[in-house]
């Protein structure tokens, strides 16, 4: 019986992916990314968990939380994320302990979803079939002509909406803008995501020159620490324009305290940070309480199957590396279909399957 169900045992890999283009943003530059992987095995079925983070995260998993989660009931999801918060005390609970603890919560849920024979966002309860998609990279090292085609060619598969990076050079980026909205047409909303790289005035001053391109929607202005700048730029900016900021968020009192501050038009929650699938119902909920729209931060295939049983989310970001590794490793993976990212109810659980054969040769020891 599955009520009866025990977890026997839980693995951990990683695997580092290269980009298909070096990347870079208002404040960072990659040229890879770090899959942390976790399956749970119990009632005879197996749960799939994972988060974009690094190597440090699949240790910590290895060495402090494997043993909390062996030998628990398997369907008492919760038990598990009360002694993995408690557990990561002492070294913090932000940053690669929150992912870990995010990559074993949705692990444990895609394993009750599994025993319990119901797709995950059945077992949450489903409000919508999907959700709308947004087309998220055009980084800043994108010469124009790979910035246009990658953002002309999601408009032109129905996308509603999509996002490039800003940030290195304020009067370059104007330029980058209109070259984006020129590829994307008049109909299609154009977002601009800054990674924290501006000033309050700086970002104030782009916002206003952003605006004649119709940008809709300005990311990370500034710091998402600096909940006065996000305050000033959101009350001051121009009409229409959301700031949005909240994907660094691990714990649910971050999320509080932006909110509190009346930081942003939208907050954004990360699934693969803020806790896994439990993290991210929290973070819905507090921005639910204070009547404030969410939007689902990358992992397009996990955020999903949750979003769907979130009330108030407004889109997922359908982010470039994480779209492309997905539909690379995994079987399942969310493609958007007329704008949207349906949440599948033909399989238990999230619905995906490791493909370890192709994932293989990215594998990395921790």
């Amino acid at each position: 019986m599955a009520a009866e169900a025990r977890i026997d045992r839980l693995d951990v890999s990683a695997y580092i992916i290269p980009t298909d283009f070096p990347e870079q943003d208002g404040t960072a530059d990659w040229d890879k990314t770090v899959l942390v992987l976790v399956h749970v095995h119990g009632g005879g079925r197996i749960g799939l968990g994972y988060s974009y983070a690094d190597l440090s995260t699949a240790r910590l998993i290895d060495s402090s939380l494997k043993t909390l989660v062996e030998g628990g009931d398997a369907l008492s999801v919760g038990a598990a994320y009360a002694a993995m918060t408690k557990a990561v005390r002492n070294i913090g609970r932000a940053g690669s302990a929150a992912m870990a603890i995010s990559a074993v919560d949705a692990a444990l849920w895609d394993l009750k979803a599994r025993l319990l024979d119901v797709s995950l966002v059945d077992l949450l309860g489903r409000v919508r079939a999907g959700t709308e998609a947004y087309g998220s990279g055009g980084f800043t090292s994108y010469p124009d002509d790979r910035l246009t085609e990658q953002l002309g060619d999601w408009a032109d598969t129905g996308l509603k909406a999509v996002k490039m990076k800003v940030g290195r050079d304020a009067r370059r980026d104007v330029q980058r803008v209109k070259a984006a909205r020129a590829a994307i047409g008049p109909d299609v909303e154009l977002y601009v995501d800054a990674n924290g790289a501006h000033g309050a005035k700086t970002a104030l001053a782009q916002a206003e020159a952003y605006a004649e391109y119709g940008v809709t929607w300005f990311e990370e202005p500034v710091s998402s620490d600096d909940l006065a700048g996000l305050r000033l730029v959101r009350e001051q900016g121009p009409a229409g324009m959301r700031v949005a900021a909240g994907e660094y968020g691990y714990t649910p009192w971050y999320f509080s305290d932006m909110l509190r501050e009346r930081a942003v038009d939208v907050l954004q929650a990360d699934a693969t940070r803020c806790g896994g699938v439990t993290g991210f119902m929290t973070a819905a909920s507090i921005a639910e309480g204070c009547h404030v729209p969410l939007s689902a931060h990358t992992a397009p295939s996990l955020h999903a199957r949750i979003g769907a049983a979130c009330r108030n989310l407004i889109n997922i970001g359908y982010f470039h590396d994480h779209a492309r590794i997905e539909a690379m490793l995994f079987d399942g993976a969310a493609k958007p279909d007329k704008g949207l990212l349906v949440a599948d109810s033909s399989s238990p659980g999230l619905g995906l399957v490791f493909k370890e054969k192709d994932a293989s040769r990215y594998q990395q020891p921790f």
